[in-house]
């Protein structure tokens, strides 16, 4: 997918409220700055729970919004591992979900639908923050966005245990062993479904999902055993696996060679979602 980028592209440094505090995050409006977007998005970064901050997707979330004019993308640090561990991001994620709720008035946001999504560790919240939402009667979600998910604190999958000899899919596996170490130090934790979504044996009555994988990911089998649980527990699910995509730079996922996939994939995700319409504040 390929767009020009408007001449009125706005993007807003603002503060949203976590869990224990306020947090930085930015808000990305493409075309009419005074219109309300019916989908508002809120995106959480890579970093493998312990790095990243808001320059982590920031090209990326250009050019969505770029190409979908019709919604608002509300990116949002949450609490890093190295500050506290689990529980403390996923407490943020639904935070800032209940916060932009409340706060529609603030980001151009009819408040109609709202979506969760991320990539990588971000795609862990996103999940989770479903879940959440769910479990504690709101805030209602007209879906779910994971992109290339680390979902699986055991590291079991075949596509993370059987890899090519290749050191940068390698160095991925071990980043995100060492990641995990640091998020989830009190093992217990790593059942935990906050933690450990593809454990999850609750997967019922979830906003529809559009999950994104990659083959030369080794984090794919994770996000397509998810999709694939989401499915057989009734939840609308799109799973897509894009094609390879050679990293530039370690770390530069979220950039990667196949946006036009993911952008694509994503747009006609959102434009298919019917509801649910939230209530008014």
């Amino acid at each position: 997918m390929t767009a020009q980028a408007p001449a009125d592209l706005k993007i807003r440094e603002l503060e949203v409220r976590g869990a224990q505090g306020p947090l930085a995050a930015r808000l990305y409006l493409a075309g009419n700055p005074s219109a309300k977007r019916d989908a508002l998005i809120v995106f959480f970064h890579g970093g493998g729970f312990v790095a990243g901050d808001l320059e982590e997707a920031d090209e990326f979330l250009r050019h969505l919004v770029t190409c979908n004019p019709g919604h608002v993308i509300l990116a949002t640090n949450y609490t890093l591992a190295a500050v506290s561990p689990f529980p403390a991001a996923v407490e943020d994620a639904h935070a800032v979900l209940a916060w932009a709720k409340k706060n529609k008035s603030k980001l151009a946001w009819s408040g109609k639908q709202l979506l969760t999504a991320g990539i990588e560790a971000g795609a862990n919240l996103a999940a989770v923050s479903a879940l959440m939402a769910r479990d504690r009667g709101g805030p209602a979600l007209a879906g779910q966005i994971l992109i290339m998910p680390m979902l699986d604190p055991g590291l079991s999958t075949c596509s993370m245990r059987e890899l090519p000899n290749c050191p940068d899919k390698m160095q991925v596996a071990n980043t995100c062993a060492a990641a995990y170490r640091g998020y989830l130090p009190n093992a217990a934790d790593r059942a935990h479904p906050y933690a450990s979504p593809l454990q999850s044996s609750r997967l019922k009555n979830l906003p529809p999902a559009l999950i994104l994988s990659a083959e030369d990911d080794p984090l794919r089998d994770e996000a397509e055993q998810y999709g694939a649980k989401l499915i057989a527990c009734g939840v609308k699910t799109t799973v897509r696996r894009m094609p390879p995509a050679p990293l530039q730079e370690p770390g530069a996922r979220n950039e990667c060679a196949c946006r036009g996939f993911a952008l694509k994939e994503m747009a006609s995700f959102i434009s298919a979602i019917d509801g649910p319409e939230q209530p008014s504040a």
